[in-house]
């Protein structure tokens, strides 16, 4: 355990590291002295304004949310034994955003829009694995080709419910579709939806190290292969669904982040999976803060700055491995 700590510990300390630039960086920058007397119940009403009701909000469901899908992302490539699999590749993300689109054009609360995106990830879910399953048994190349598919047809129904949207409404469903924090609501539903996937997928850790080497060396060491897959993709599901209703469609975290961290920190799922939560919560959480200063006082869709970034780092990736 104590191999796990110390690189756990490290990326804790970049995530706190960039929550606190978070707050303190804006078009009305914050010195760390200020920081400090709002975090101890002092500091001016403005201060505590930008602090305590916009940017850490905000800075936390970036966290959370870049955690959610880190950590979906690498259940989804230990499943499928692919370092390019994620929600997104899969088809989970574009059900997700479907059902959420579908909740806000019937104006439906937050709690249904949710909902409804949770609905959308699991139809998504089951959709690949029954056609990938078809009259046999499924493979990870065949649900990998079922995944790709009907994430086409999922981009093709978002283009369908934007084109017959009211005009008042296709500016911010667009910005929410290339991922937008701005109007992220409590940041509490997915921290803790992120702490409780990490508690429940470190105690499987042995059993997803199995896993990762194959689908019949696990079971011949007796591991009840189905259910697991199973557990791996609807709980995929459930957090890729929270990630996408808290800031829309956002790429390439998933895919990324778990995919990196393997290279520098080896492929053991019970360090892999809390420190995919940690890093990908990190970057997302920068990229925001980049999203917000760039052109400050205008914003950035966060969408665009990670593509930005995972895109060169992952072509860089497969550079190295080759």
């Amino acid at each position: 355990m104590r191999s796990l700590a110390l690189p756990l510990t490290v990326l804790a300390l970049l995530g706190a590291l960039a929550l606190g630039l978070a707050v303190t960086l804006g078009s009305a920058p914050l010195g760390p002295s200020q920081l400090g007397a709002v975090l101890v119940g002092q500091g001016d009403d403005l201060a505590r304004t930008l602090v305590l009701d916009l940017r850490l909000p905000r800075a936390l469901a970036a966290f959370a949310t870049g955690g959610l899908l880190a950590v979906a992302g690498a259940l989804m490539q230990v499943l499928l034994r692919n370092p390019l699999a994620d929600p997104y590749v899969l088809g989970l993300s574009g059900g997700a955003a479907v059902g959420a689109l579908l909740a806000m054009l019937a104006g439906l609360g937050s709690v249904l829009v949710s909902g409804s995106a949770f609905a959308g990830a699991l139809l998504s879910t089951l959709l690949v694995f029954g056609l990938a399953h078809g009259t046999g048994s499924w493979t990870p190349s065949r649900l990998l080709l079922t995944g790709v598919v009907v994430a086409a047809g999922w981009g093709a129904v978002v283009t369908l419910l934007l084109a017959i949207s009211p005009a008042r409404a296709l500016p911010g469903m667009l910005y929410w579709l290339m991922g937008d924090l701005a109007y992220a609501r409590s940041p509490l539903p997915s921290l803790v939806v992120l702490s409780a996937a990490c508690l429940l997928a470190i105690p499987l850790g042995r059993s997803l190290n199995v896993l990762a080497r194959g689908s019949l060396q696990a079971a011949a060491l007796g591991v009840a292969v189905r259910p697991l897959e199973w557990g791996i993709y609807i709980a995929a599901s459930l957090v890729t669904a929270i990630a996408v209703t808290t800031a829309g469609s956002i790429g390439f975290v998933g895919l990324v982040i778990p995919h990196m961290l393997r290279l520098v920190l080896g492929n053991d799922q019970r360090l892999i999976l809390p420190a995919s939560a940690l890093a990908g919560g990190t970057l997302l959480t920068l990229a925001d803060t980049l999203a917000r200063t760039v052109i400050a006082p205008e914003q950035l869709p966060v969408g665009v700055i990670t593509a930005l970034l995972g895109v060169p780092t992952f072509l860089y990736l497969l550079h190295r491995s080759r």
